[in-house]
């Protein structure tokens, strides 16, 4: 019994606390369990909603296969575990106006003094936990599909689009050739489909996840364009159609999340495309003219 109670205070109560477990366990779990684990992952707000017979068809597997998931993670049952997904959701859907009031019920004092701090901090963790988990080696082969490609197709959804508009900006600056798939006229889906093998794109969504993103993510992979994709989970959708991704898992403050780890990564694109075209152009001897 007291080994019981031990092992269910050590089980994580929060949504991020559960998916830092999955990701780390991802690789151990039996194959059925890793399936609804990305399930899970991938389409939170469905577990938060459904039933145990939709979740198991959604995920099409049996419905057993949800409670053993949730007792290999040390819950109760699947109840026990659908619980902070349905968490989760409450804390995602407070509004701006809800969360100002949380804010002001917090008891900071000197409120915009710890405001400022709170976002500093916010920022400053998200991009030392980039700093430490990034695969430079990843970034340098990503550099590679992207410097190679004729057209670079940007894509991204309400709050990774600022991503995609500073990547607008300093391709532009810097002379390369590209498409922000974000139009006036709700033409995205045709301006994407123009994209060809030859070029590439990066695509960026977080939880919960842009369904158009997806959607034009996963139809240019189908075509053989190569994709970057910059998200917040191994078991994010986009991971599945990317030739190689980044996961930066941003901090929040209030339940206002940054964005600062995710904007260095995207201003070290650009610069770096830019040099790697550089040093080839500078390596390629010079054609003569024929005497």
């Amino acid at each position: 019994m007291d080994n019981s109670i031990e092992t269910r205070t050590k089980v994580p109560r929060d949504f991020e606390s559960l998916r830092s477990i999955i990701i780390e366990r991802k690789d151990s779990m039996p194959k059925r369990l890793a399936q609804v684990a990305a399930f899970a992952l991938g389409n939170p707000d469905e577990i938060a909603f459904g039933t145990t017979a939709s979740i198991a068809a959604a995920a099409d597997v049996q419905p057993s296969t949800l409670v053993r998931l949730a007792h290999h993670l040390g819950y109760e049952g699947f109840s026990d575990l659908q619980s902070i997904f349905r968490e989760r959701l409450r804390d995602r859907t407070l509004s701006y106006e809800e969360r100002l009031i949380t804010l002001e019920q917090s008891g900071i004092k000197d409120e915009e003094a710890g405001i400022l701090s709170g976002f500093l901090s916010a920022a400053s963790q998200s991009v030392n936990k980039l700093a430490a988990t990034i695969e430079t080696d990843t970034f340098a082969k990503a550099v590679d599909v992207l410097a190679a490609a004729e057209t670079i197709y940007l894509i991204a959804k309400r709050r990774s689009y600022p991503l995609t508009a500073h990547l607008t900006y300093a391709f532009s600056k810097l002379n390369i050739r590209h498409q922000i798939v974000a139009s006036p006229n709700g033409i995205d889906g045709e301006l994407a489909r123009f994209a060809t093998e030859k070029d590439a794109a990066i695509a960026a969504s977080f939880s919960p996840y842009a369904a158009e993103s997806l959607l034009q993510a996963q139809d240019l992979a189908a075509r053989s364009v190569p994709v970057i994709a910059i998200t917040d989970s191994a078991f994010s959708p986009l991971t599945a159609c990317a030739t190689h991704w980044f996961e930066v898992a941003e901090a929040d403050f209030a339940g206002f999340r940054s964005l600062s780890a995710s904007m260095a990564l995207i201003m070290a694109f650009p610069v770096a495309i830019a040099e790697r075209r550089r040093k080839e152009t500078v390596g390629k001897p010079r054609k003569t003219k024929m005497e």
